[in-house]
């Protein structure tokens, strides 16, 4: 997109002024569905902190090896998508339909961009059922009311948080919310989750510089955590083997190298 190709929908208020991260995490796998802004911001971050596009590969991927998971061998048949971004390629409800047709999936998010290309989130098998909720994370009362009206939520649901609490700024609110979303789930629920780290042994000393540059020139804000404090997010839950690890390395190739971004799947018991 140029900047005068600004898409336009009811009640969205699109701001193509400032680079935005579902644009400018778009461009860093290879969409099309960004500005020359988000694409000025894409670049500056890649330069201070080059793996961000590698992260951005390894955080997709993850995603379909846990959706596939969740769907192949725990039998899932229900997810809640928080954050959806931008639709790209094998988006959750592929992938768990491909598997399972009557799958049932809703994406949340409320983003005026996302919002505007919900329509290529709402291809359902015939069998299946998918919904876009625009919601915000800090409501999970609201998002799990709205969900109620697509989900039967008295049978496991897959909650997808990959990429989303590193914009909750607060961790003690970040943990707060997950604790209340996996509350209205019932037992044999799943959480999977992907969150940003500086931790050096993973490669990510650098994302301290690089968000602070995108928190001065890009919105929404956004934070890092270490292992221990993402890993307070899976309290209560019973982590799926191989735990909490990058998620470039989470039931991937032995040779896969790790990334500055966490990964785990965690069961409800």
């Amino acid at each position: 997109m140029t900047e005068g190709d600004s898409p336009t929908a009811s009640g969205a208020r699109l701001n193509t002024s400032v680079a935005h991260n579902a644009r400018v995490w778009n461009y860093w796998i290879g969409g099309k569905d960004n500005y020359e802004v988000d694409q000025r911001v894409g670049e500056h971050v890649a330069g201070m902190f080059p793996v961000i596009r590698e992260v951005a590969r390894a955080d997709r991927e993850f995603l379909a090896r846990a959706v596939r998971f969740l769907a192949a061998e725990r039998g899932i048949r229900q997810f809640l998508d928080i954050g959806t971004g931008l639709p790209t390629s094998d988006n959750t409800h592929e992938i768990a339909q491909r598997i399972a047709p009557e799958s049932r999936i809703v994406y949340v998010d409320n983003d005026p961009i996302v919002l505007v290309h919900a329509r290529s989130l709402l291809t359902s098998s015939p069998q299946g059922v998918t919904d876009y909720v625009d919601a915000d994370v800090h409501d999970p009362e609201a998002i799990v009311l709205s969900a109620a009206e697509t989900l039967d939520l008295t049978r496991p649901v897959g909650l997808m948080m990959l990429g989303i609490l590193n914009f909750v700024l607060d961790t003690g609110e970040a943990r707060d919310i997950v604790r209340r979303l996996m509350a209205a789930l019932p037992s044999g629920s799943c959480l999977v989750l992907t969150h940003p780290t500086y931790d050096k042994d993973v490669g990510g000393e650098g994302n301290a510089a690089a968000m602070e540059f995108w928190n001065a020139h890009a919105t929404p804000p956004i934070t890092a955590r270490s292992r221990a404090e993402i890993a307070s997010f899976l309290d209560g839950l019973e982590p799926v083997e191989p735990g909490l690890v990058p998620c470039s390395q989470w039931r991937a190739d032995p040779a896969a190298a790790p990334v500055p971004q966490f990964g785990a799947v965690a069961v409800k018991p």
